[in-house]
């Protein structure tokens, strides 16, 4: 497992969290490598089939990001988004389909490209504390 490198899906709001990853870039700021970025219009609009569908493909961890509440440029979008993601978490957690470590929520704005880094690291070594994913995988058809 020593050659092992996590896959992680972070869903991050085009305004505020996305924005944040851009400064960290810019700022030169150093998280691990292994996060890919998906741009969503808002956090709101994320479907828990997204997170469900990443984590059916082998993903390892995956992390949600947007704006802060009350700064939502969709009014609630965000709020909407927290409900919805803590209830998925919880289920897949008591379900034991993804363990506690693997799914993830932060608030990020736009001018915080410190805190993503700093979050993206915590995500990061969350998911490595975890290991590799082990449930709910779908099986590749086997050649013959």
């Amino acid at each position: 497992m020593s050659d092992w490198e996590p896959k992680i899906i972070a869903f991050l709001c085009n305004w505020c969290s996305y924005g944040a990853a851009d400064l960290a870039g810019v700022s030169r700021l150093q998280y691990p490598p292994y996060i890919r970025i998906i741009r969503v219009p808002c956090s709101g609009r994320i479907n828990p089939k997204f997170i469900l569908a990443a984590l059916r493909h082998g993903v390892d961890g995956v992390w949600v990001s947007g704006c802060h509440p009350g700064d939502c440029h969709y009014i609630e979008g965000n709020l909407y988004a927290r409900r919805k993601f803590a209830l998925l978490k919880s289920q897949l957690e008591y379900t034991g389909i993804a363990e506690p470590g693997r799914l993830h929520f932060s608030w990020i704005s736009s001018a915080e490209g410190t805190k993503f880094a700093e979050v993206a690291r915590s995500v990061v070594e969350s998911v490595v504390a975890a290991g590799p994913a082990q449930h709910f995988i779908k099986k590749q058809a086997e050649v013959a």
